[in-house]
Order: C-alpha cells, then structure tokens, then sequence
C-alpha cells in the first residue's frame, strides 16, 4: 500500500515548484507584457490580443495548480484549509480560461462585459479562499506551530491588504493605488503559499 506520507511530500514539493514556475511566468507577462504597468490590473497581461497572453495563462494554471497540490499536501485533520485552498484551485482555473476584455473593466466606474465580470469575480473569489485558507490554519488546533506561524503572517499581511483594495476599487476604481495593492496582495499569497509547501515538505519528511 502506497505511504499516504509520501504522497504528501509529493504533493508538497510539486506545490511549490508550480506555484514558484506560476509567479514567475505572471511577472514575466505583468512585466515584459503592452500592459499599463502598476496602474493597472495584473489580468490585464492576459487580454487576447498580448503577445504575453499564453505566458500569463500558463502561469495562473500553474498557480491553480499549486493550490490543489498544496489542498492535497495538508493533513486530513486541516480539511476546512484544503476545502478552501481546492475551491480556490477551480475559481483560479476559471479566472485563467475566461479572458476579460481591453482594460479588464470592472463596475462601478466602468462598464463590464459578462466575461470581465466572471473573470473578475473568479479571480477576487480566488484570492479570497486562499486568504480565508490562511485564516482556517492560524484557527485549527491540528496546524503544527509552524504552519499557523506561516498563517499568521500571511493573513497579517493580506488582511489589510483585502480590504484597502475593496475600498480602494469602490471609491477611486482603476489607478496606481490599486495596482500597487493588488501586486502587493498577489505577492503575499505566493509567498505564503511557498512557504507552507516548504513547510509542510519538511514536516511530512520528519514524520
């Protein structure tokens, strides 16, 4: 019979791999891309007509990826984390397959069509379930110290982060402020996510 531990490391260290290979194909469209740089959104390096467009798509489906590896690397015990973390998987995996229009234009300030909206609203839902994810390992009593140290300092940091860009999107929409929060937000839960599929690596080799 197949060592479920095992399966574990493996699921943690391809969690890694792909979310690190994930970010690092997204920077290279967010970057490289004929996007408006930090003004706007990150999506933006994914719209049909980017020549970055394929580079953006592979790293969110890496990224989505990365989720459902790191849902499976979790204990059972931490099953509210890897429900929240697969759920995030299947929403990052639609915000990738729906491309949103020029602009990636999002109410109340601009006029969206239906697919800005599915896009839109897979890819805040995502990020929510990861953030929420971070909130369900700081809470359980089965997290080994180290994962709700991880936890603590990514929900610490994405909490904030959240909300000064739900605030930000309704009261000034589109802008540098934005733009640099969303990196920002993008930024903590990769590294979260690395660092918990480190983590649990290591904690699934020891046992």
């Amino acid at each position: 019979m197949a060592d479920p531990g095992l399966g574990r490391v493996v699921a943690a260290s391809a969690a890694a791999g792909c979310t690190l290979a994930g970010a690092v194909a997204v920077t290279v469209a967010v970057v490289a891309g004929p996007g408006p740089g930090p003004t706007g959104y990150v999506s933006e390096a994914g719209v049909a007509d980017s020549p970055y467009a394929p580079a953006y798509r592979i790293g969110i489906f890496a990224v989505a990826a990365a989720l459902l590896l790191l849902a499976v690397a979790l204990p059972p015990a931490l099953r509210v984390a890897a429900a929240l973390l697969a759920a995030g998987s299947v929403l990052t995996l639609l915000s990738g397959a729906v491309t949103c229009s020029a602009g990636c234009p999002l109410p109340p300030f601009e006029t969206a069509t239906a697919a800005d909206l599915v896009h839109g609203g897979a890819s805040i839902a995502a990020t929510a379930a990861v953030v929420f994810a971070m909130l369900a390992l700081l809470v359980s009593p089965a997290a080994v110290p180290g994962l709700r140290r991880i936890a603590g300092l990514g929900a610490a940091l994405a909490l904030p982060l959240s909300a000064a860009i739900g605030l930000a999107m309704l009261t000034v929409g589109r802008g540098g402020l934005v733009g640099v929060l969303e990196r920002l937000l993008l930024a903590v839960a990769a590294g979260w996510g690395l660092a918990t599929a480190t983590a649990l690596g290591l904690a699934h080799r020891r046992s």
